[in-house]
């Protein structure tokens, strides 16, 4: 499968993630705390876990914008 392909389906999955951490987090005195504890963790694994494979199916973007290396400056 393409790298293309996953992230389309991954994108959206990490959004939903983060919404899910946010919400959580924003809500945790009203929802009731064993429930808290499993849906605020668990999600917040599933985001790690996420966000990673995000990373490494971004690594080459990753490497030519932030990890080339630069040219010295010239003084003047």
């Amino acid at each position: 499968m393409k790298a293309s392909a996953i992230l389309k389906v991954l994108n959206p999955v990490l959004a939903v993630l983060m919404l899910n951490q946010a919400v959580t987090g924003i809500f945790s005195g009203v929802i009731p705390r064993p429930v808290f504890e499993v849906i605020h963790q668990a999600g917040g694994i599933a985001l790690a876990a996420a966000a990673a494979l995000h990373l490494s199916l971004n690594w080459s973007w990753v490497k030519a914008n932030f990890l080339r290396k630069r040219p010295p400056v010239q003084p003047v």
